[in-house]
């Protein structure tokens, strides 16, 4: 594949993002080279490796649920001048 000022106007264009020519400068060369890395890829030997789907183990990480005491309705709107009737007061809904 030929990496070329077409080709990475056309990759910015498509990412939405405006390149100026001095950037466009900066960035052919780290394209290049980042697709060199990938093409490298291709050489390696995977025909005895298995496909994996998952790389990181999965694990629960669901907490055991537990009762625990909760606030009291009176301590929960403690701390609040937006009440009313027991209730948090919001604004007017249309």
């Amino acid at each position: 594949m030929e990496v070329d000022k077409k080709l990475l106007e056309h990759v910015a264009e498509v990412a939405r993002i405006k390149l100026n020519d001095e950037e466009i400068k900066k960035f052919l060369p780290q394209l290049k080279e980042i697709l060199e890395f990938f093409s490298q890829l291709k050489d390696i030997n995977t025909d005895n490796v298995k496909p994996s789907f998952q790389p990181v183990e999965l694990k629960n990480i669901m907490r055991e649920d537990k009762e625990e005491q909760c606030l009291s309705q009176d301590d929960a709107l403690s701390l609040t001048e937006h009440k009313k009737d027991g209730y948090f007061k919001g604004p007017r809904a249309v």
